[in-house]
């Protein structure tokens, strides 16, 4: 038997990985991967490896889950090291889970090594704290997206009374959705939201506004998946931020300006 690696590769930022996952990227016979992996990871594959992809679109699977299930077995029985290469975390909506399971009904060995989420990672890379010792005591990560489509399973009325922030994963298609239901629930429509858009890479865009008005900024901003959904008052941190920074980055500007 060989041994099944459940990789986290991170939030998008190559750097971000940490070094036990990069060290099993560069020991695999094979490497499973997903479309949110950063392709410069996979120059650190040794060669011979097999790099197989494994990637998701909405509403559009290249390989179903079960294939990659069957894949990560066949492998494993013939001795090989096997990485299944996850964007964000294996398990926190990466089906890291469901890979687990299946390896472990076969008796095959397996180690997940975590990596860091985009639900805490792009906030973070746009200047807002998922928590705040003031208005963000708590927080919650939540799928946007259900099997039947609208995550209309999910307690909302429970998150908008007991949760201070909310980190909302594959959630732009049911944007409106989202947005009705936390009004409905309670939220105040002034409730700060931001969405980032490929966060932590060269590529990242954000967008800040409240549950009323983010549809309307999304749509002009042109904001797409893959995209985090970041609703609470810990948005308003991050404005605060951007503004300071904007502020004194001005001020040097005209004193350089000045000073020739």
């Amino acid at each position: 038997m060989g041994m099944v690696y459940l990789v986290g590769a991170g939030p998008g930022d190559a750097e971000l990985i940490t070094v036990k996952a990069l060290k099993c990227i560069q020991k695999a016979d094979v490497i499973l991967y997903d479309r949110l992996v950063n392709q410069e990871l996979l120059k650190e594959a040794k060669v011979g490896a097999d790099l197989i992809y494994c990637g998701k679109l909405p509403k559009m699977h290249v390989m179903k889950q079960e294939s990659i299930n069957q894949m990560l077995t066949k492998y494993a029985k013939k001795g090989k090291t096997v990485v299944r290469l996850k964007g964000g975390d294996p398990f926190v909506f990466g089906r890291g889970a469901e890979e687990a399971e299946a390896l472990a009904k076969q008796g095959i060995t397996y180690e997940v090594v975590p990596g860091i989420t985009s639900g805490i990672a792009a906030p973070a890379y746009a200047d807002i704290p998922i928590t705040h010792r003031e208005v963000g005591r708590s927080f919650a990560v939540i799928t946007g997206h259900c099997k039947n489509g609208q995550p209309d399973e999910i307690n909302w009325q429970g998150l908008a009374d007991s949760v201070d922030t909310l980190a909302i994963y594959m959630g732009m298609s049911n944007l409106s959705f989202i947005t009705e239901k936390l009004i409905q629930a309670g939220k105040k429509r002034s409730t700060p939201v931001a969405i980032i858009q490929e966060g932590t890479t060269k590529q990242q865009k954000a967008v800040t506004g409240t549950l009323a008005t983010i549809g309307t900024l999304v749509q002009q901003e042109k904001i797409k998946n893959p995209a985090m959904i970041i609703v609470g008052e810990v948005v308003s941190i991050g404005e605060n931020l951007q503004r300071l920074k904007n502020m004194h980055w001005q001020q040097n500007y005209h004193e350089v300006i000045e000073a020739y």
